[in-house]
């Protein structure tokens, strides 16, 4: 069977905030070509700087290419008749969710978009519903969205583009700003969405764990894709990681500082329940 069409595809992205001058010197994106196929959860890393914030606004058209292309969904984002199904299609989550709530009720609020849309009110009550559902929260439907905590309200903002039936969700820092708790629950939610719901998922972030579950990691430095490959290939990558400005993930750094003290490891340990199995095992055989 021929492989399925990419739902983003970008070709000989450049862009600069300075119109009209794409000189390498102020480019803050260079040469980004990128394919992501449906279904995908792709996890874009990056230190500050690096244009992983700036290419996620390319991937729904709030920026567009000071050259090349970027279509998402097959409809081209400089193509102003297309931009509202493009939003629709590829919705986003930002980094603080008080900026995307609207809604006087967490339920008001999933449905802001779709009265947007004009969908008739038993649809719209329906999907907000399934909404709320999916990112269990609907015990907070009559809830005022500020008595939310941070990881509700991140939720709440899924939520939202959830009823507007996506095929792609995008989360820029979406969890910067939440405690850890907040941010696991966020992350099961939305890992949750991709598995069952076959909703591609392209997440930016600077969290090394939260790239642990992706199916692929794009790393980017000075405006430019560096490295991709499977979390196994690029997270275990401890020197290229470095050099990209970047943290080693918590396991993959302790497994390495207790081999140079003689503790034989396997040198493929990237979770912590794998690392955690792996001294297991060897304290049970002394």
């Amino acid at each position: 069977m021929p492989a399925p069409h990419p739902v983003v595809q970008t070709r000989r992205l450049f862009f600069s905030y300075q119109a009209g001058d794409i000189r390498e010197v102020n480019a803050v994106l260079k040469e980004i070509n990128l394919q992501v196929a449906p279904g995908e959860y792709l996890v874009i890393l990056g230190h500050n700087g690096s244009g992983k914030s700036t290419l996620a606004k390319q991937l729904n058209a709030l920026l567009t290419p000071s050259e090349g292309q970027v279509l998402v969904c097959g409809m081209d984002t400089r193509d102003d008749s297309c931009r509202w199904e493009i939003r629709r299609q590829a919705g986003m989550v930002f980094q603080n969710p008080d900026n995307q709530i609207v809604g006087t009720t967490v339920e008001e609020d999933v449905a802001f978009g779709l009265e947007n849309l004009g969908v008739a009110y038993e649809e719209m009550r329906q999907r907000v519903d399934e909404s709320l559902k999916k990112l269990d929260i609907q015990h907070l439907a009559e809830r005022e969205p500020h008595q939310l905590s941070g990881g509700q309200k991140q939720r709440l903002a899924i939520a939202g583009i959830l009823a507007m039936r996506p095929t792609i969700i995008i989360l820029d820092e979406a969890t910067a700003m939440l405690d850890p708790s907040g941010r696991q629950e966020v992350m099961r939610a939305v890992r949750q969405l991709n598995r069952q719901e076959g909703i591609c998922v392209i997440q930016i972030t600077h969290f090394m764990e939260e790239a642990l579950c992706a199916d692929r990691v794009v790393v980017m430095q000075e405006g430019r894709i560096q490295m991709q490959g499977p979390p196994e290939e690029i997270l275990l990558n401890r020197e290229a990681l470095l050099a990209a400005g970047l943290e080693v993930p918590f396991a993959v750094e302790l497994a390495e500082r207790l081999r140079r003290h003689g503790i034989p490891l396997d040198e493929k340990i990237l979770h912590r329940e794998q690392l955690v199995e792996a001294l297991w095992t060897l304290l049970s055989k002394n």
